[in-house]
């Protein structure tokens, strides 16, 4: 596996892993109303591609296949970290977080989805507040999480 940063020509492919990450390893902690809100399969790229080269993003690769990526801003919100379903456990989410992580000085935020919860708590991420964020509608829950450095 190696992982590389972000390019424009990664967009379709980063948008169709994180539909099928959330609709497959999201599913055990969200009903199927809330994974049709968070990810409605209707990705606008150019909105996408535009925060991905805004952020400091990157991709894992493997064997030519992206299987996960993350992104943080400057100010060190850790925006998305995903890795396709089959590449659970791996170790690549840990990798990208990582490189995410060493990108930026000071504390790190993420709002973690319950399924990611306990990944960010065994990084030493602290629980801020519990929230219900709005998609399509939908209410959902997820975390303010801190890592403070």
């Amino acid at each position: 596996m190696m992982i590389r940063e972000y390019q424009p020509t990664d967009c379709k492919e980063l948008t169709e892993l994180f539909y099928h990450t959330v609709h497959v390893v999201n599913a055990k902690d969200y009903p199927k109303e809330q994974l049709d809100a968070w990810a409605t399969g209707q990705a606008d790229r150019k909105k996408w591609n535009q925060t991905l080269q805004e952020h400091f993003s990157i991709v894992a690769v493997d064997n030519d296949i992206i299987v996960g990526f993350g992104d943080m801003d400057k100010t060190g919100y850790l925006d998305h970290l995903f890795v396709h379903a089959d590449y659970q456990g791996k170790g690549i989410a840990t990798a990208i977080c990582d490189q995410l992580e060493s990108a930026v000085q000071g504390n790190i935020v993420t709002h973690a989805s319950i399924t990611a919860k306990a990944f960010f708590e065994k990084r030493g991420y602290q629980v801020v507040k519990e929230q219900q964020v709005e998609r399509q509608g939908i209410f959902l829950t997820n975390f303010v999480m801190i890592k403070e450095r």
